[in-house]
């Protein structure tokens, strides 16, 4: 049991019943339960909670559960969301539909209490593997921090998040100075503990909502969520002094250490919604302009 430990199970039905019932059946299970009464409710859910499992029904008034699974299946940050259909009677020709829509399993109302549980553990199990080869998958071996992939991936979960509410989001790159010279005058293995430390920092300087990547070689990308340029800014230049004041050392050669922080936010680049590559290749010109202007500073984009 204990592989389901902190793993939350939304359920969508317009019965108070069937939430009753399948609470009584899960009672045994360390499973945390979210109650949606409609398909409105579940997706609203589903977005803020983001959930294991959900437990849909499939006769709803207004919007049914296809419809809803269809609409959790077209958002990103929700599609990899197991769905269980929950149901009355289930013809093959909907069975069909249920599995080519994405969903993972079905039960048949009434539920037998034992089934119920093992379907349930086995989707939360699944789930849980998933997501630590996913995560695996998109952690930097050398640092510890997210990978490039993950900040792709990331970065468009947060353009859809500012194009449906408007919460603004930035990004930070960050370069450390004169790297080459550190690795060829100190060896590679000095600039890899370079590259952990400076990943330390900004991991410890960051806030629990900012996502701190490594870019790639010496370079580090980070996304501030909820975040305008000018907050962005002031993010950065925090992040650019601590690094500063690291006292790196070669043997007894003290080895000074600086980064340019090129920054761009939401509110000053234009499209910033249609891509998450906007505000990339912005933060990443601002970077450029930094190290042309001398280094060891933060620069961002003017309106």
């Amino acid at each position: 049991m204990s592989d389901m430990v902190h793993q939350s199970v939304l359920i969508v039905d317009d019965s108070p019943d069937i939430h009753q019932l399948v609470g009584a059946r899960l009672r045994s299970e360390r499973v945390n339960l979210i109650h949606a009464h409609d398909a409105a409710e579940g997706f609203r859910l589903a977005a803020s909670e983001k959930p294991d499992l959900i437990l849909l029904d499939l006769d709803m008034p207004i919007t049914d559960g296809m419809t809803l699974c269809r609409q959790l299946k077209a958002e990103q940050e929700l599609s990899d969301i197991p769905v269980i259909f929950l149901t009355g009677t289930m013809d093959v020709q909907t069975k069909v539909q249920a599995f080519e829509l994405g969903a993972v399993d079905y039960v048949t109302k009434p539920f037998d209490a034992v089934e119920l549980k093992a379907r349930v553990r086995a989707a939360l199990r699944t789930k849980r593997y998933h997501d630590l080869l996913t995560t695996k998958a998109q952690i930097d071996a050398l640092t510890g921090l997210w990978n490039r992939g993950y900040l792709n991936d990331r970065l468009a979960v947060e353009m859809s998040v500012l194009e449906r509410k408007g919460l603004p989001v930035a990004v930070a790159m960050v370069d450390i100075d004169h790297f080459k010279p550190i690795n060829d005058t100190y060896g590679h293995p000095f600039g890899d503990a370079v590259i952990q430390r400076i990943a330390e920092v900004l991991g410890n300087m960051s806030r629990d909502s900012d996502v701190v990547c490594r870019y790639g070689g010496e370079e580090f990308a980070i996304i501030l969520r909820d975040t305008p340029s000018e907050g962005a800014m002031t993010v950065a230049e925090r992040m650019r002094k601590a690094v500063e004041t690291l006292q790196l050392t070669c043997g007894k050669t003290p080895v000074p250490v600086t980064v340019s922080i090129g920054v761009a936010g939401s509110d000053r680049v234009g499209n910033a919604t249609d891509s998450g590559t906007h505000l990339l290749e912005a933060a990443d010109r601002a970077l450029y302009r930094v190290k042309e202007a001398g280094r060891n500073r933060v620069g961002g984009i003017t309106p």
